[in-house]
């Protein structure tokens, strides 16, 4: 009876121990400040993307296409799956890329399984700057395209002439991108082959940065080129829904073309990368446009410029004349039958000068004009360049523009030389 008794006790005892240290116990919490009581957020590190893949899920490997690479070669050799899963793949991504558009030199990169398996999970060809290509095969095929983030950096720079101004640019550690800006801008008022050392210019503009690569200037705001001691101001200004330059008085900083160099004609072939030669009726670049016309009708320099050359080409252009019109474009006249009065070599001639005559001289099935336009050294297709406006502001829009320009030139005048 005791034995049973004290048994008893033992486990009352025990239970209300028990009970105690329940409704007693201490309960961790979350890590608080042992002054002001407050709770102390622990921040884990963000997992590091690639493509929107975190990188420490993956074996990643990256390479560059190679010459006569295309997609097969690269999902089969590198990545190991099926010609199956390849057409799957190019099939899905028709909407969005043509895979047969692969380049060289662009970057590719595979996600593999991080275990012995090494199984092709994700497949990424970045198109150009931005964009990219992906092929997740981690369930099923899906493709789509992704883009880098942009980085937009509003930046002001100077530099002083000492040879040339991509010299300067180079030099300044400045976006090479700024020269091709600024020759556009300042091509109809600053002649870029005669700059002087000492001549400087001021910019401000917008550039855009992918993983820290500049890749565009999308707009310039203001600039300043003083040149042979003048100051040329150069305002983006919009007017009747277009952006345009326009100097400090409100002029527009660009001349505009004729349409066309000769009246009473028709567009008999266009610009074209693989057009079929009618005389040597072989497939090649045809880097102009035909004007048909009939023999002898006049042929005017598009622009003011100067003959830089004069001749005759016995197996292409024939009689032929190129003028030059600033540090950006270059026209080209082929096929004359001849030249007008008091043409020659340095000679300077104005928009719409009588310079030619149409023929059919050199490789020419019958009479026209193979008109050509250079921008930069570049041939570009004669009926797409837009017509810049030389209209200036309007009077209606003067006070705004007055207004506008305030701040920019305040601006420009501020930035010292070489604070780069």
């Amino acid at each position: 009876m005791k034995k049973k008794y004290w048994i008893g006790v033992v486990v009352v005892l025990a239970v209300a121990a028990t009970i105690y240290f329940v409704r007693n116990r201490h309960i961790p919490s979350p890590v608080t400040n042992e002054t002001t009581d407050t709770l102390e957020v622990v921040e884990l590190p963000e997992p590091v993307l690639l493509y929107g893949f975190p990188v420490d899920s993956f074996l990643i490997e990256q390479y560059k296409v190679k010459w006569n690479q295309n997609l097969a070669d690269v999902l089969t050799k590198k990545g190991g799956i099926d010609y199956s899963v390849v057409y799957e793949i190019a099939n899905k991504a028709k909407p969005v890329f043509d895979v047969r558009k692969f380049k060289k030199g662009n970057l590719y990169t595979l996600f593999f399984s991080n275990d012995s398996l090494k199984k092709l999970n994700a497949f990424v060809y970045e198109i150009d700057n931005t964009d990219y290509l992906v092929a997740d095969l981690r369930d099923s095929v899906n493709v789509y395209v992704g883009k880098k983030d942009v980085v937009t950096v509003r930046k002001k720079v100077s530099g002083v002439i000492t040879s040339s101004l991509w010299n300067t640019i180079k030099d300044e550690n400045i976006s090479p991108l700024l020269a091709m800006e600024l020759s556009d801008i300042f091509a109809w008022t600053v002649d870029f082959f005669g700059i002087e050392k000492g001549d400087y210019f001021k910019a401000i503009y917008d550039e855009e940065y992918v993983d820290s690569v500049s890749i565009n200037i999308p707009k310039v705001y203001a600039a300043l080129f003083h040149h042979r001691g003048v100051d040329y101001y150069a305002f983006n200004f919009e007017q009747d829904s277009i952006w345009d330059f326009f100097d400090e008085e409100g002029n527009s900083l660009r001349k505009a073309f004729l349409k066309a160099p000769l009246k009473f004609s028709r567009v008999s072939s266009r610009f074209s990368n693989h057009r079929f030669h009618p005389v040597l009726k072989i497939y090649r670049p045809h880097h102009g446009v035909d004007y048909a016309a009939p023999e002898g009708t006049p042929v005017h320099a598009l622009g003011d410029g100067r003959i830089i050359a004069k001749g005759y080409q016995r197996r292409g252009g024939g009689n032929y004349l190129k003028i030059k019109h600033n540090s950006v474009y270059t026209t080209s006249y082929m096929h004359l039958r001849g030249f007008a009065k008091g043409m020659a070599k340095g000679v300077h001639v104005k928009q719409g000068q009588l310079i030619g005559y149409v023929g059919h001289t050199g490789l020419a099935t019958g009479p026209h004009l193979d008109f050509r336009v250079y921008k930069q050294g570049h041939a570009v297709d004669p009926l797409k360049i837009k017509a810049p406006p030389v209209e200036p502001v309007k009077p209606e829009n003067m006070e705004r523009f007055k207004e506008f320009i305030k701040p920019w030139k305040a601006e420009l005048d501020s930035i010292s030389l070489n604070e780069n």
